[in-house]
């Protein structure tokens, strides 16, 4: 009887931990790749929509397409400079890569020369 509940204790927390290094490997992903489409939306034969989509490239071929489905971009000025900011939302994973939609926010910036 003991082994059953601290098996079934110890299965909760490991996949508990599991789950917690998946929400942090897509945060993460989501990060780089928002980061990087910045950088490319600032290059001097790019647009900030090519940015975006290349964020998109990366997170669909990093994780699932439907991570890649609600990525914008704005122009941030402020002290004497101007940066593209791109950011991604996308689903929280909850149950494996399976979650509500919009459950994280992330953004990826890029100094935009004038």
């Amino acid at each position: 009887m003991d082994f059953v509940l601290v098996g079934a204790l110890l299965t909760v927390i490991v996949l508990a931990v599991i789950q917690l290094a998946l929400v942090l490997h897509v945060r993460n992903t989501l990060i780089d790749a928002a980061s990087s489409g910045a950088r490319y939306g600032t290059l001097a034969d790019r647009k900030p929509q090519d940015g975006v989509e290349r964020t998109s490239q990366l997170i669909s071929r990093s994780l699932n397409p439907g991570f890649a489905q609600d990525i914008t971009h704005t122009r941030v000025t402020g002290s004497g400079s101007s940066m593209l900011q791109v950011r991604v939302r996308a689903p929280l994973p909850v149950i494996g890569l399976i979650g509500p939609q919009g459950g994280i926010e992330v953004t990826g910036h890029a100094y935009w020369p004038d």
